[in-house]
């Protein structure tokens, strides 16, 4: 009697490994611009945290963020700037298009304000 073998083929084996492969691929061209938002995001609070209250002021101090932080997709200008009663709130959007390979790309909406 003979037992039975259990395993994965070759087949089966390089077909998970193009998947792993395009999801690697898809994901280094993906997290840069997730971690971008993220760290603009975060420029955004801790500026309507620090105090600044005129227009000026704010754009001043995140541009001094951006700088430090290298953002690039959102620009002082791009800041909208409104008042909550006594607090500032800042809000930004915008849409970044990420090449994949010929012919096809993705794009990716991002908008964030500072009371989230």
């Amino acid at each position: 009697m003979r037992k039975q073998q259990y395993g994965v083929s070759i087949m089966g084996l390089l077909i998970a490994l193009v998947l792993v492969i395009v999801l690697a691929l898809f994901g280094m061209k993906v997290i840069p611009s997730v971690m971008e938002y993220r760290t603009a995001k975060g420029a955004i609070q801790g500026v309507a945290r620090s105090g600044a209250t005129s227009p000026q002021d704010v754009r001043r101090a995140f541009e001094n963020r951006a700088t430090i932080d290298n953002i690039t997709s959102v620009r002082p200008q791009d800041l909208e700037i409104t008042r909550d009663g006594n607090s500032v709130v800042i809000a930004f959007a915008y849409r970044k298009e990420i090449p994949l390979f010929t012919g096809v790309g993705l794009y990716l909406d991002f908008a964030a304000n500072s009371r989230d």
